[in-house]
């Protein structure tokens, strides 16, 4: 008779997020995961025939955790300004977590910055609608532009290379989230990617 399975799925789901958190996600083996569960690795392929099948789960309760953080940011007096405060946050205290769901290409754990930025996008979609009042298309483009400068200063967090303070990227976002909305507000066709840009550099510089 087989022995009985111990764990269940999520245990073991939750074992091997602790292994990413700790060592990243290459670190997640059989024998690595079966070691923070305390047990032999056959439980583990009771539910996985693959490592990679248990690599697409720890993505997708990565993204869990994520999402935590940006309903956080959500729920602030000034929705994306707390939005961007708590994705650095979240680069900053889960590096790991970060680079599986912004840094890893596709074909490893799933991730890869361009599904991170959509799944970003339809977080926070509608707040921005509501409380900059501007149009689902003007919101898209307005997060892409402020998600690149913040997965700019992320990525220079989770390297361990940033030159600037919490304050400092805070100021920094500030003035281009600025520039951007009223830039949005004030220049037909930008947000839409039709207007004629040089000719808006040329009036802005000819202005004394």
């Amino acid at each position: 008779m087989p022995p009985k399975v111990k764990f269940q799925k999520e245990e073991i789901v939750r074992a091997a997020l602790k292994v990413v958190r700790e060592q990243g996600i290459d670190a997640v083996t059989a024998r690595e995961v079966a070691k923070e569960l305390g047990v032999s690795p056959r439980p583990i392929f009771t539910y996985y025939d693959t490592m990679e099948q248990l690599r697409s789960d720890v993505y997708e309760m990565a993204k869990e955790e994520y999402r935590a953080y940006i309903e956080r940011g959500l729920a602030g007096p000034v929705p994306f300004r707390g939005v961007g405060q708590q994705y650095l946050m979240f680069a900053r205290e889960e590096p790991e977590l970060y680079k599986v769901l912004f840094l890893t290409k596709p074909g490893g754990a799933s991730g890869g910055a361009e599904e991170a930025l959509a799944f970003s996008q339809d977080l926070v979609r509608e707040s921005l609608m509501s409380f900059y009042h501007i149009d689902a298309q003007t919101a898209d483009s307005y997060f892409r532009n402020l998600w690149l400068i913040a997965y700019s200063f992320a990525t220079l967090i989770v390297t361990n290379e940033s030159f600037y303070t919490a304050e400092q990227m805070g100021k920094i976002m500030g003035e281009i989230s600025l520039s951007v909305c009223k830039a949005y507000k004030e220049i037909p066709g930008l947000a839409e990617g039709n207007a004629d840009v040089d000719a808006e550099f040329r009036k802005l510089i000819g202005k004394q």
